[in-house]
């Protein structure tokens, strides 16, 4: 019988990654709920037009009324909530909207999934999953390694927000028995991700030739986790993870900043090479931001040990097929570069 699953922010870089391969290789009929904010962006999920395994809605899920309606319609097996503002710089100069969608819209979904799943018969099987990141922990020293039990300790408005929305997710399993999971997640890379970030900020601006800017001394360490792998992961704690528990799910692919753009460039130096030139002289050192986190690694032992997932990708696969494409899909990049794929949002 095919799943029916309700994912929300779908149309982002992560969940939209998640949505083609659930709609396309699992057969699992999605309800892809997203606001389409500067990060959400349909040409994402071009693959999936006249494709009735998904339903696309635009709206909020700080909006009640939409999110029940979405319930009593489509009756979900599952909730996976991918929907958040994400980047640390924007939280930290509008640090409203984190709280808004974060926070609020988190509890929104919570309390709407509790009265659905109150309604279902006793021996349903619907999860509610929520995905987090590790920067709820805080910043490591040079050693260790975040495990699920590491004390919460966020240093911006996003992490601060992302982890209100953990503590919520818990509650509501604590007090009202509903079915969840949450996974933290260490840095994703890959296909589809918008250009603020770093590692497909630095191509789109290596390929042409531009300033690298990268914060501070470029020394900050962050674990890598390829984005494929990150889905892989979700479908497994959907399916195997034991009810209240939280996953950590990394990469063990820790890179300082300077390493990683140092490998962009000379991989594009290799496969796109411009008069000899190296890419690595377009790096530029600026000020750093505040409050940055030194290091972030994640200990996704409990995964692996008891679910059986791990990483297929090594960082060194992983970010060659990212490279190659954002080469092979240079439309894809215009458009998130030239603002023009925001044109194309429902009712405009």
């Amino acid at each position: 019988m095919t799943q029916t699953w309700l994912v929300t922010g779908g149309a982002g870089f992560i969940g939209g990654n998640f949505v083609l391969r659930q709609v396309l290789e699992n057969n699992v009929r999605v309800i892809n709920l997203d606001k389409l904010t500067y990060a959400g962006n349909l040409d994402t999920l071009k693959q999936l037009e006249n494709n009735d395994n998904h339903i696309f809605i635009q709206g909020d899920i700080t909006d009640n009324d939409l999110v029940a309606e979405i319930f009593d319609k489509y009756k979900p097996n599952a909730v996976v909530n991918f929907a958040a503002e994400s980047h640390v710089d924007r939280s930290i100069d509008a640090p409203d909207d984190f709280i808004q969608t974060n926070i609020l819209g988190t509890f929104n979904l919570l309390k709407n999934s509790l009265n659905y799943y109150q309604s279902l018969d006793s021996d349903n099987h619907f999860r509610f999953l929520h995905v987090s990141t590790d920067e709820v922990y805080g910043s490591l020293g040079d050693t260790g390694l975040f495990t699920e039990t590491t004390p919460y300790s966020p240093n911006s408005p996003y992490s601060a927000s992302k982890a209100s929305s953990d503590h919520l997710v818990r509650a509501y399993c604590h007090t009202y028995g509903l079915p969840v999971l949450t996974t933290n997640c260490s840095n994703n890379y890959g296909p589809y991700q918008f250009p603020e970030k770093l590692i497909p900020l630095m191509i789109t601006k290596a390929l042409n030739f531009e300033s690298l800017p990268v914060y501070g001394d470029g020394k900050n360490i962050r674990d890598w986790l390829f984005v494929t792998d990150h889905c892989k992961a979700i479908e497994t704690v959907l399916k195997k993870g034991k009810i209240g528990e939280v996953y950590n799910v990394g990469g063990n692919e820790e890179k300082q900043n300077i390493q990683v753009v140092h490998t962009l460039c000379d991989i594009l130096d290799e496969v796109a090479p411009n008069s000899g030139k190296s890419r690595r002289d377009l790096i530029t050192f600026v000020k750093d931001r505040p409050g940055h986190d030194q290091r972030y690694a994640i200990d996704s032992s409990k995964l692996q040990n008891e679910l059986g997932w791990k990483p297929e990708e090594t960082f060194e696969s992983g970010i060659r097929k990212t490279v190659q494409w954002y080469l092979d899909n240079k439309t894809w990049c215009d458009r998130v570069l030239d603002g023009s794929y925001q044109g194309q949002r429902l009712g405009n």
